[in-house]
This record gives C-alpha cells, structure tokens and sequence, in this order.
C-alpha cells in the first residue's frame, strides 16, 4: 500500500496542467454524484422487487436494477458517497498525525526522532492490508476497524514525507541566517517550511485517497471489509459476477465507478513538472 516511492523530494510538481484540470473536473462531477445524488433520487437502495430482477436500462430504471430488483441508480450513488466519504476521512486521519508528527522529529531530532522513526518502522513491517485484516478480525463489517486500520497504516508515508523534506528545508544556510536575525519557529514554518511540504502532502493525499478507495473495495470484495446489503462498490461487483452473461452492463458499472474515482485522483495528482 506505499506510495511514497511516487513522490519527488527533489521538486515539488507544480502547475494545473491538463491532466490536474482533467482529474479536478471528474472529481467534481463524481463528487456531485455521490453528495446530490442520494437526495434527489428519493429511492432506498437496500429496497427489493424481486419482479424487476436484472431489469435492463430503460424509463422506469435509469440503470437497470440488480439480481433482487435495487435500484442500481440509486446503489451507485449511495456507493460514491461511501467510498469518498471513507477516503476523505482516512486520509485526514492519516495526514493530520503524519504531519505533525513528521514536523516535531524534524524539529526537536534527537531522542524524539529516534522513537518516531522506531514507531514508523514497526507499522512498515508489518504490511498495511495485513493490519486492516487484524483489527477487522476484532468487529468484522464494521465501519470502525476498517477505517482505523487504513488510517494507520497510510499515517508513516505523510510522515517520512514531512520530515525528511523538513530537515532538508532546516539544513539550509537562509534558515540559520532567519533564526540568527531573530525570527521564531512560527515564521519559519509559515514562511519558509510548508510552502515546501504543502504540494507534497496534496499529491500525497490524493495517492492517500486512491488507495483507500481501492482497499475498500478490495476488503469487501473479499467479504471481509462492509458487507452486504451495504452499497459498496466492491462487494456490488462481487454480488453481480454470477449474473454477468444476463446483465454485464450492472456489473460494469460498479467497477467502472471505481475506476473512474481512481483515476480522477490520480490525474489530480499528477500537476506539471516546473
């Protein structure tokens, strides 16, 4: 689940780009999808009409139903605003301690960072699905264990980022010059730290989010992440694969959600090379 490899310590990526605008504009409209779309389809996506079963797109279904007759319309949507909303809060979860605590070894050093480093290295040995699995295995299909186990397994990639970058950036000579004129750690940090480390932590936290969508999906897929009838993206994939030569398209849809959410994230993620 690393992806610290993707990030350069060298030069931050900057620029929109295309390839930014592009994953900027799907997202919007996913987003869209998944925060509106429960509210203006007024239908319950665990609601059952066996006699609609694998119905096909038309009026009275804007995109078919599934095998017990929900409303996959209504499943997809509800399923966006699962997967973002999981995402969106592992990554601050991971993000906010990950940086924190990334800038006080980088500050303090020292015994301090010895202990964080020790701590980062025992959550790295251990691989991040194998550490949702164990707390899984405590309250399994719950939204808790699952987004604990996320949380702590993707924290170590914003901290290796922010403190190795953070002591480059304190290495410098002009930092040494500021703190001899006077100036306090406060407007180091402002000023000269993470205008640095702020484009590395954004592109960190969209490869944050991908990742989480995907291990989401995949935990579920598997029957040990949110299980049915929760409208999940992965199990909803899983649930539909015995009927994919009656309804291929119902199948498709869920994985091309996912897909598509992906996609927009790593887009967003890519910016221009200055």
């Amino acid at each position: 689940m690393s992806t610290i490899d993707h990030i350069s310590f060298a030069q931050p990526r900057s620029g929109i780009g295309a390839a930014r605008l592009t994953g900027a504009g799907l997202l919007i409209l996913l987003a869209g999808f998944a925060t509106i779309g429960p509210v203006v389809i007024p239908v319950d996506p665990s609601a059952q009409d066996l006699g609609a079963s694998l119905a096909p797109i038309s009026g009275d279904h804007l995109l078919g139903t599934d095998h017990y007759g929900r409303s996959m319309l209504a499943r997809l949507a509800h399923g966006a605003r699962l997967s973002f909303g999981m995402a969106f809060l592992t990554m601050l979860a991971a993000a906010m301690p990950g940086v924190l605590l990334g800038l006080l070894a980088a500050w303090r050093g020292g015994w301090a960072e010895k202990g964080l480093e020790l701590m980062a290295t025992v959550v790295l040995a251990l691989p991040g699905l194998m550490l949702v699995l164990l707390l899984l295995a405590f309250s399994p299909g719950n939204y808790g264990p699952l987004f604990l186990g996320l949380a702590l397994s993707l924290w170590v990639e914003f901290y290796r980022v922010t403190r190795a970058t953070t002591k480059t950036i304190l290495s410098q000579p002009h930092i040494e010059a500021a703190r001899m004129l006077g100036f306090g750690s406060r407007y180091i940090l402002t000023h000269y730290v993470l205008p640095v480390i702020g484009p590395m932590i954004a592109t960190l936290a969209a490869f944050a989010m991908a990742t989480a969508i995907v291990a989401v999906s995949t935990l579920s897929a598997i029957s040990v992440g949110l299980q049915p009838p929760t409208p999940e993206l992965g199990s909803m994939i899983v649930e539909l694969l015995p009927y994919f030569a009656e309804a291929p398209v119902q199948v498709l849809l869920p994985a091309g959600l996912i897909f598509l959410l992906v996609l927009g994230l790593q887009l967003l993620a890519q910016g221009e090379r200055a």
